[in-house]
């Protein structure tokens, strides 16, 4: 199951990385550039990417919503 929303889902396939720390790094990196909701977003974001083991990050299938 996947644990997150489709604009969570956007959000990681805009900072897309091979592993979970690769990710959550370039997200870190944007925050001061993001508006509150935006912010609020990745924080969540952030915290449920680390909350996955790394098999569990690497089964993501992390395609934009327009793609699908």
């Amino acid at each position: 199951m996947n644990p997150f929303t489709v604009e969570e889902m956007n959000l990681l396939s805009i900072y897309r990385g091979e592993t979970k720390e690769e990710v959550t790094e370039k997200i870190a990196f944007a925050l001061s550039f993001m508006d509150p909701d935006m912010r609020e977003l990745a924080k969540r974001t952030v915290k449920k990417v680390n909350s996955l083991s790394d098999q569990e990050f690497a089964a993501l299938s992390i395609d934009p919503a327009d793609e699908i």
